[in-house]
């Protein structure tokens, strides 16, 4: 007789926790609500967003984003920031490029370019663990470092020089080929680089102990050590891994334009931050997914063909995107003064 007035309790118990947690999730659902509809809203006005090459374009044209975003979404989870991976593409693509045009091998200029990301990342986690800055300071040190860097090393466009060796991550795998009507389904290695990037980080935040403490920095630092974390070095790897990214991204971006300035980059670490928010993460940490963000880079890079194709002038594009970050810290907001009354 208990246990048979005692089960329907357990479910119903189990079910309130199951929908509170689950509201959390609403703000990642919305990212790919809005994202469908974008593609539909572009698909029914313009007729060619549902196209190989629209969709082949998207992906090659931004993977670089899609791997920043995962990059950003780890310091993000810890209520962090990382404001130095738009610099650090800008440094390590002005020095791959130097070295290409100075007769380096393609795969050392590469190995240099993510050497360099961690050593910036490395930079941040030291100034944020052993010197108490707090990490909007940190990161904005390494950015200014590595932009002035990059700026004495050269402030011209450099372009890589022909048979590099370097330009085969750019170039085109056909996975779909329709030669009648030039409608492809196209990647390239940059793709498949973000693809395994996104795997990667899947894997550190839900399949390790790494990415777990990670979870439990961002929910409170000081129970994650009252409870024996690996706080401190959890977030050395959470700097470096997201200034190696940021490098990656550098070698992806530069690889698929064949040039690089010291200019490049410029903001780009506020779109990797607009990508994590509208993919469902909460800034304030502990929560959020890899590939909410990965949704989250997707709708921001759709949001500049649709505005182009409407005749928006390109400056309002960053009007759009502060308005849709507003909206989606609103609803997290919303979202998570609703589980505190459940």
């Amino acid at each position: 007789m208990t246990s048979a007035t005692a089960t329907p309790t357990v479910k119903k118990a189990a079910r309130k926790r199951g929908f509170k947690l689950n509201t959390q999730m609403i703000p990642t659902v919305a990212a790919v609500v809005i994202f469908i509809l974008m593609i539909i809203m572009g698909q029914a006005l313009f007729g060619t967003y549902t196209s190989l090459g629209f969709i082949s374009s998207l992906f090659i044209d931004h993977a670089y984003l899609i791997i920043l975003a995962v990059a950003m979404t780890l310091p993000v989870l810890t209520g962090g920031i990382d404001l130095s991976i738009g610099a650090i593409v800008a440094i390590t693509g002005v020095i791959g490029m130097t070295m290409l045009n100075a007769g380096v091998n393609s795969w050392l200029v590469i190995v240099v370019m993510l050497a360099i990301g961690a050593v910036f990342g490395l930079i941040a986690g030291t100034l944020i663990e052993e010197f108490n800055m707090q990490p909007f300071i940190a990161t904005l040190s390494t950015m200014f470092l590595a932009r002035g860097i990059a700026a004495m090393i050269s402030t011209d466009s450099l372009i890589a020089p022909d048979n590099n060796n370097y330009g085969w991550i750019a170039e085109t795998i056909k996975i779909i080929d329709n030669p009648k009507i030039k409608n492809d389904l196209s990647i390239n290695v940059g793709v498949i680089i973000a693809a395994l990037v996104v795997v990667f980080g899947y894997i550190l935040l839900h399949k390790t102990r790494t990415g777990r403490t990670i979870y439990a920095i961002g929910g409170s630092r000081s129970s994650a050590e009252l409870m024996g974390l690996p706080v401190k070095r959890t977030q050395y790897i959470i700097y470096l891994t997201s200034g190696t990214l940021a490098a990656l991204a550098s070698v992806v971006y530069t690889a698929n334009i064949g040039s690089a300035k010291n200019t490049v980059g410029v903001g780009w670490e506020l779109d990797a931050v607009a990508s994590v928010v509208i993919g469902g993460a909460i800034v304030t940490g502990g929560f959020g997914y890899v590939l909410g963000s990965v949704v989250g880079a997707l709708v921001r890079s759709t949001i500049d063909p649709l505005t182009a194709d409407f005749g928006v002038p390109s400056e309002w594009t960053t009007i759009v995107v502060g308005l849709m970050i507003l909206a989606f810290v609103v609803l997290q907001r919303a979202v998570t003064a609703v589980g505190k009354k459940q």
